[in-house]
């Protein structure tokens, strides 16, 4: 374990663990490096989420450089628990920063392709909200979603969101904005 790892506690649920990484390990996977990362964890690391997670880390960092107070609301693995041996990253969840003035945070999640349609996303995001909610006080989550996402459309619809408007994203384009108050 780095000197900077966070001492925050990893959010977890029924089946999965959602480790907050420090920022040794955000450079490491963002330089390309994830086997440090997958032994600091115990986990494996498939290739895909390594180069999935890849663009993401790099951003995270950044951040966390220019932000720390945002640390425990950044770039966390979904790790998938395993009954014959080391958990296995399936996808990622982060919030976009801490909490804003009007205690809300914006929450984004990516699974694997094969790790969907088994629950794994709204499992974490439920688990996510939780810890938001219960440890840090959060009462407005946001999540924006592709029009044509229909699982995410239907994520959000599950767990309550409400759509409260639409952006344009330049990465992604037009985006639905969804809302959940708690």
């Amino acid at each position: 374990m780095q000197a900077d790892e966070p001492t925050d506690e990893t959010i977890r649920s029924e089946r999965l663990a959602l480790p907050l990484l420090s920022l040794y390990q955000l450079d490491s996977l963002a330089a390309g490096e994830g086997a440090s990362v997958g032994g600091d964890l115990h986990a494996i690391l498939p290739v895909p989420w390594l180069d999935e997670v890849r663009w993401i880390a790099g951003v995270r960092a950044q951040q966390l450089r220019l932000r720390p107070a945002d640390a425990p609301w950044l770039l966390r693995p979904i790790l998938l628990h395993a009954t014959d041996g080391a958990p296995r990253a399936v996808g990622y969840l982060n919030f976009h920063a801490g909490p804003d003035d009007e205690g809300m945070v914006e929450v984004g999640y990516t699974l694997l392709p094969e790790a969907r349609g088994h629950g794994y996303a709204i499992e974490a995001v439920r688990a996510a909200i939780d810890w938001a909610t219960s440890v840090h006080g959060v009462h407005r989550i946001r999540a924006s979603v592709a029009p044509d996402n229909e699982r995410s459309l239907n994520l959000v619809t599950k767990l309550g969101f409400r759509q409260t408007g639409e952006q344009w994203d330049k990465e992604d384009g037009l985006e639905l904005v969804f809302e959940l108050e708690r």
